[in-house]
């Protein structure tokens, strides 16, 4: 079977993607489902690649946050969605090591070779260019800026066909991580507080999973209408540049608050987290940091404690369709930060997300009669 379709394609770390024909020269595996994308989120993990230069194969198809419907499965007894079924696509990972049995796949000791840096090696090569050139197509176990994707079935969670299929892609990766540190890493609940540090597309799902699980929460971000959108979402929005900023967090959550969640990667709004969190409260990191980060003294005092969070500690099957069922109650409006975009407009879409003009593309392949 030779399916052709339209991908964007990434060549260099430096260009523009190429949205080009493509030919996908297998069928499904046993394990496997082949998905037409109606929908997939940009998320900056995809953007980040530009920055790993050297690591992360190239020339390569992208999309990690992808959402569609399945068209085809090789069977096996791992199948659990069918022909037919609405489906979103998360991160993969073995199955099988210790911490996926233990039910924290997000922490698999294949995730880097698995998600980021090629997978395995394949010959002959399922995913190529009209040339017939390979392209690297397991980004994250999807590759889901196309029109298909073929993936492993346990990336796969269905959905409510009734549901938006093409909005639901960002629940795999960036929704998933802010909801899942508030939900599952710190199980906030009614009582707790929590400052987000960045109103972006994983902190503003935090701060959407805060209200709608009755934590008292705070916003700082350096962009005005960002912390307009985290007023919106149930939070108390706090400039990044405001002077004595530990203080004020900590006039707000009756004395300190008891978790901070960290997506900026910068050291001093990490610092000041730590100098606003109450004795015995958490510091969870999100963001890959690139510099060192040097801790004031005093940030880790009194049972205070930092921890990096993957994935939101989710485990998909599981995270998503609870944040489906609070789209449906009205509870994570996650709707609302996304703008759409035809695939063919990729580069305007990057554009937009690294100048803060969109907070959560989502790209739409043109679809076929």
């Amino acid at each position: 079977m030779t399916t052709r379709f339209q991908a964007a394609v990434l060549r260099s770390y430096e260009d523009p993607f190429t949205v080009e024909e493509v030919a996908l020269r297998t069928e499904p595996e046993p394990g496997e489902i082949l998905v037409e994308i109606a929908g997939a989120g940009m998320c900056r993990t995809d953007l980040a690649v530009r920055r790993s230069a050297g690591r992360s194969p190239l020339p390569a198809v992208l999309g990690h946050e992808g959402a569609g419907v399945v068209v085809a499965t090789g069977g096996g007894p791992d199948i659990a969605p069918g022909v037919g079924d609405h489906v979103v696509l998360s991160f993969d990972s073995c199955g099988h090591c210790r911490n996926c049995r233990a039910a924290a796949p997000a922490y698999c000791d294949s995730f880097a070779s698995l998600n980021l840096f090629g997978g395995r090696a394949e010959e002959p090569p399922r995913l190529v260019d009209a040339t017939g050139k390979a392209l690297a197509p397991r980004w994250f176990g999807q590759s889901s800026f196309a029109a298909y994707a073929l993936v492993p079935a346990r990336n796969a969670v269905r959905v409510d066909p009734a549901l938006p299929l093409e909005l639901l892609g960002p629940l795999g990766c960036g929704f998933l991580t802010g909801a899942g540190a508030v939900l599952n890493t710190f199980a906030a609940g009614p009582g707790d507080t929590l400052v987000v540090l960045g109103a972006g597309a994983v902190g503003l799902a935090a701060v959407m999973a805060a209200t709608a699980a009755g934590v008292t929460t705070v916003a700082v971000d350096r962009h005005p209408e960002r912390l307009d959108l985290a007023e919106r979402f149930g939070a108390t929005p706090l400039s990044a540049g405001s002077p004595g900023l530990p203080e004020r967090i900590r006039r707000l959550t009756d004395g300190g608050a008891q978790y901070a969640l960290d997506t900026t990667a910068s050291a001093p709004l990490v610092n000041d987290a730590l100098h606003a969190l109450r004795p015995t409260g958490t510091l969870g990191l999100v963001a890959r940091l690139h510099t060192p980060l040097p801790l004031e003294p005093g940030t880790l005092d009194r049972g205070r404690g930092i921890r990096h969070i993957c994935e939101g500690d989710a485990v998909p099957g599981l995270l998503i369709p609870r944040l489906t069922g609070l789209w449906q109650a009205g509870r994570f409006p996650f709707d609302q930060l996304i703008r759409t975009y035809p695939l063919a407009d990729i580069n305007e879409a990057e554009r937009d997300c690294d100048a803060g003009r969109v907070v959560k593309p989502v790209l739409l392949p043109e679809r076929r009669d």
